[in-house]
């Protein structure tokens, strides 16, 4: 699974991007496995956290340390 975030942290990133309205680089960006929905991502990124959905919707979440 870890070659598969290294190949997606572009895009990822790339979508954080489009939804902080604010440059995201790939390495600054933090991804786990959501356990809570199949195909979802925890992101961590400037001490905030995001979840991505399988959809490639972005979204908010109170949730750190991820």
């Amino acid at each position: 699974m870890n070659i598969v975030y290294a190949a997606e942290k572009l895009s990822i990133a790339s979508l954080l991007s489009e939804y902080t309205h604010l440059a995201v680089q790939p390495a600054d960006i933090r991804v786990m496995e959501n356990p809570d929905e199949t195909g979802s991502f925890y992101v961590g990124w400037d001490r905030n956290s995001y979840v991505l959905s399988p959809g490639g919707r972005i979204a908010t979440v109170k949730k750190r340390g991820i």
